[in-house]
């Protein structure tokens, strides 16, 4: 059986290939390994298929013919369960996108500063809260690890504007700083009213088949936060002779009937 390799996806920096290589096999010098007479893949289940021993290899991606190495960390046999494991990251790379587009990943929670009322022509910070998560699958009967990073985010301020893709997820800050500072992700409302703001989060994804090595997934997933309505005021000024505690109805305070 000739093995198969799978190439990680566009734009990634990994620079080597990867293929399951059938190990033990009678036309192959790998059966002098002991291994071969102390590996064994048993069924999974009752009655279920045995496994087949591989060796995890690489090779540089540069190269049209390329000498395949055993890859590192992991230098012994492993199991595969399939008909023809020389297959099996080829079959598991042609599906891996749909699987992780269907996977119940977080996007995280659009949060603002100040919330949920803002101030017209002042800074509002926006920032978002979420993080890298994994997922076991079980693909075509392969234990597959899935991780999904966010890698980038847009924000929809919801008068227009929109920021992004920006690497950057945001950060509070103090309360005090609310009004006054402008941080990467913040925008200033140039007019009153209610504005519905949204983040899409778009996210990369690894995954690792039966232990073996990391491998790109050709795509990314994007999710966007349902939207969050905020509300931009104006500011008045005026004197008063009073102050609240001396007058509670005195102009712009809370309990004031005008």
């Amino acid at each position: 059986m000739t093995p198969k390799p799978t190439g990680g996806a566009q734009g990634t920096e990994d620079p080597n290939q990867y293929m399951a290589d059938v190990h033990c096999r009678t036309d192959s010098p790998d059966t002098r390994d002991p291994g071969c007479n102390t590996l064994d893949c048993p069924a999974k289940t009752p009655g279920g298929q045995e496994g087949t021993p591989v060796i995890w290899k690489q090779a540089p991606k540069a190269f049209t013919n390329p000498g395949w190495t055993d890859w590192i960390p992991i230098t012994g046999p492993t199991c595969l369960y399939d008909p023809q494991p020389e297959n099996v990251l080829a079959n598991i790379a042609a599906r891996i996108l749909t699987d992780f587009r269907q996977l119940p990943v977080n996007p995280g929670t659009l949060q603002t500063q100040p919330a949920p009322n803002t101030l017209k022509g002042g800074p509002t910070n926006f920032y978002t809260t979420t993080g890298e998560q994994t997922f076991n699958l079980t693909i075509l009967g392969q234990n597959v690890h899935l991780t999904a990073t966010p890698t980038s985010y847009t924000y929809t301020y919801g008068d227009g504007t929109t920021l992004g893709p920006t690497p950057s997820p945001g950060q509070p800050l103090p309360q005090t700083q609310w009004l006054t500072t402008n941080t990467r992700t913040s925008h200033t409302y140039t007019q009153t009213g209610n504005y519905q703001t949204t983040l899409t989060t778009t996210f990369t994804g690894t995954y690792t088949v039966n232990n073996g090595p990391p491998l790109p997934i050709n795509g990314t997933l994007d999710i966007t936060t349902p939207p969050t309505t905020i509300h931009v005021w104006k500011t008045q000024k005026t004197l008063v002779a009073d102050t609240c505690q001396q007058n509670p109805n005195s102009w712009g305070c809370p309990g004031a009937t005008r």
